[in-house]
């Protein structure tokens, strides 16, 4: 069954993306590559995957983006979206805009490839009995702050008032365990 499954990989990390490709090809899965939004969308129209693997942070541009676009090309494609960078609003924004499955990197390849199968939440995840910590409720916002303002960061640290350079210190940080 693996064999006639296309999958299209979208993250900026070259060496990430031949990994992951080359543990896919071992699974029996065609694979394609794309290293910016812009092959993205090519790879999408000319590979015809029926599915991707689409990180959220693609340079300087948002993997949000890709998703509506990669679907508008094809509606049926299964999008796991796999980040280093993990807030409860992208995850949610992931799914709402067509993503099956929402993962943190490192992920392991069994848990990308069970993704794609995903069909329904699951009720047994477990529930935490700790709140966030205050820097991980600071991460949480300023994601959130920067989806309701389509990822541009200028916008989002006016918004906040803050500088944007700020703004992107504190992005470029990994984000804070709970």
């Amino acid at each position: 069954m693996n064999q006639t499954h296309k999958i299209l990989i979208v993250d900026d990390d070259e060496v990430f993306c031949q990994v992951l490709g080359q543990a896919l090809s071992r699974r029996g899965f065609d694979v394609e590559q794309a290293l910016d939004q812009a092959s993205a969308v090519e790879s999408m129209s000319r590979f015809r995957p029926e599915r991707a693997v689409v990180d959220l942070r693609i340079g300087q541009d948002s993997g949000l983006n890709l998703i509506q676009e990669l679907l508008e090309i094809n509606p049926n494609l299964r999008i796991v979206v796999l980040t280093g960078y993990a807030s409860i609003s992208t995850a949610v924004e992931s799914i709402k805009l067509g993503a099956v499955q929402y993962l943190t990197k490192p992920a392991p390849v069994e848990d990308i490839l069970a993704g794609f199968e995903k069909q329904t939440g699951d009720s047994a995840v477990a529930v935490s009995n700790q709140p966030l910590s205050a820097k991980r409720m600071e991460w949480e916002h300023l994601q959130k702050v920067l989806n309701d303002h389509g990822g541009n960061i200028s916008a989002a640290a006016r918004a906040m008032g803050m500088h944007r350079r700020t703004l992107q210190r504190k992005l470029a940080k990994k984000p804070v365990r709970q």
